[in-house]
């Protein structure tokens, strides 16, 4: 069998079984609650690797493979800077926030940063957070189909547009159908799909190098200054600056609402507890597999002219046809299907979010799904049209989320309620000053991106604290 056909069996195979859990999960949908939320009935395995993959995608599988590609040991950072969100989250934020949510009947972020219908100051919060949503998840999700564009050219050399239709597709009809069951479980079965694939290709490279240590000594020899650094050969001051930066990324992880929304899910907290260490686990394997496949792949593949195509390369070169067929094709299917979680995110902010205090009981199910289709139209033109790299772009909707809803959200579920007046302050700062650091060139990708607009934010929201 070529490799061209194990790839389009395999593809076929996949997308018929994402339709089948949207049909199937669509007799568990009867209204927006059970479309956002579930039920509240994720178990644990559902909810750690679902919310686990939907943080990764194509950023993990082809931008953290591709910075360590361009950047050497010095990518090292990224792997403490995101096991160490999952710990936040995990630890702090999940068990907290799924009380909270529950008692408050809360089925979205938004719900939870604006309070009930009827706080002082909720409907300003609310239109606030549905514009940074819109914002930065349409943004995240063009990054998704732009992940399967690339990887659709170097499989089978189909255009970047028959490539992110076909993808987007494939996504909105079992969003459309099954809505939170459907994501939840597609999502588990692509994050089981990334686990796979991030020891399988690792250890395929690591043998061809010649194993650890032959791949520390070529990683010394490679012709880029700093490659075999840590800190990339930076002076000291520089040097800080860039590991303050990748280790902000951990911050972004309280704040990502397609993420946390996970754990307002969870249907128990024996769930939580047996989740933590599940994703945990996931999180370890995944991006130490990613950086060594970006590690591998520069010594044995040095001329590729894109590094974030460092991993598919790589799977092509290294296993046999038919197993590297069948491991693009899984690995493309879980790329294009994360984006049904910022979908379906973005789709509750328009839906709901703008109009929970208005219509306390909820927005019709049509319109809910009225406003997915649309979102996506949106997205596949700004992964047509927008900028071609997905590493920046996702760490860009990444940081500006979590440093708008992760400092409030944490200041909630530890410190206690927060004045109306600071929660907007802290949501807005956030937002607004991770924007203007990504867009002066000096400050962009560093700590004044990716820490500072955090660390005002959370003393914003931990000044406002209702006293007691």
């Amino acid at each position: 069998m070529s490799e061209t056909l194990a790839i389009a069996i395999t593809l076929v195979a996949y997308k018929l079984a994402l339709v089948a859990i949207g049909v199937l999960t669509n007799r568990r949908t009867k209204d927006a609650a059970d479309f956002f939320l579930g039920g509240r009935g994720l178990g644990p395995w559902v909810a750690a690797i679902s919310a686990s993959a939907s943080s990764s995608s194509a950023w993990t599988l082809l931008g953290v493979s591709g910075a360590a590609y361009a950047w050497g040991l010095g990518a090292l950072w990224i792997l403490p800077a995101c096991v160490g969100g999952f710990l936040v989250n995990w630890t702090l934020l999940a068990p907290r926030l799924r009380r909270m949510s529950l008692a408050e009947g809360s089925l979205t972020v938004t719900d939870v940063l604006a309070g009930p219908p009827g706080t002082p100051g909720s409907t300003a919060i609310r239109r606030l957070c549905t514009a940074i949503v819109l914002v930065s998840l349409l943004a995240y999700v063009a990054a998704q189909f732009q992940g399967a564009g690339k990887t659709f050219h170097q499989t089978f050399a189909m255009s970047m547009p028959a490539a992110v239709l076909l993808g987007g597709g494939i996504i909105v009809l079992y969003t459309l159908l099954g809505g939170f069951w459907a994501v939840s479980i597609t999502d588990t079965l692509q994050g089981l799909v990334m686990a796979g694939a991030a020891v399988i290709v690792p250890v395929a490279a690591l043998v061809e190098v010649g194993g650890p240590g032959a791949l520390l000594d070529a990683l010394s020899t490679v012709e880029v200054a700093g490659y075999g650094s840590l800190v990339g050969g930076r002076a000291p001051a520089a040097a800080v600056g860039f590991v303050l930066g990748l280790l902000g990324i951990g911050l972004g992880y309280p704040g990502q609402p397609h993420v946390v929304n996970r754990f307002m899910a969870v249907r128990d907290e024996a769930s939580i507890r047996r989740a933590r260490t599940i994703a945990i686990t996931w999180g370890l394997v995944m991006y130490s597999g990613m950086l060594v496949v970006g590690w591998c792949a520069r010594v044995l593949l040095p001329e590729l002219a894109d590094k974030e195509v460092a991993f598919l390369q790589t799977t092509r070169e290294l296993l046999p046809p038919v197993v590297a067929g069948v491991m693009i094709a899984a690995v493309l299917s879980a790329v294009m299907s994360t984006a049904d979680s910022q979908l379906l995110v973005a789709a509750s902010s328009v839906a709901h979010d703008l109009r929970a205090d208005d219509r306390p009981g909820g927005v019709p199910l049509g319109r809910t799904r009225a406003v997915v289709l649309g979102l996506s139209a949106v997205a596949v033109g700004l992964a047509l049209w927008g900028s071609q790299e997905i590493f920046s772009r996702v760490l860009f909707a990444w940081t500006a989320m979590g440093a708008a809803f992760g400092p409030l959200l944490l200041v909630l579920v530890l410190g206690g309620p927060v004045r109306a007046r600071a929660r907007l302050v802290a949501i807005g700062l956030g937002f607004g000053l991770s924007v203007l650091a990504y867009s002066i060139p000096a400050l962009a990708g560093g700590a004044w991106e990716r820490v500072m607009p955090f660390v005002v934010a959370f003393a914003v929201a931990w000044r406002g604290r209702e006293r007691g």
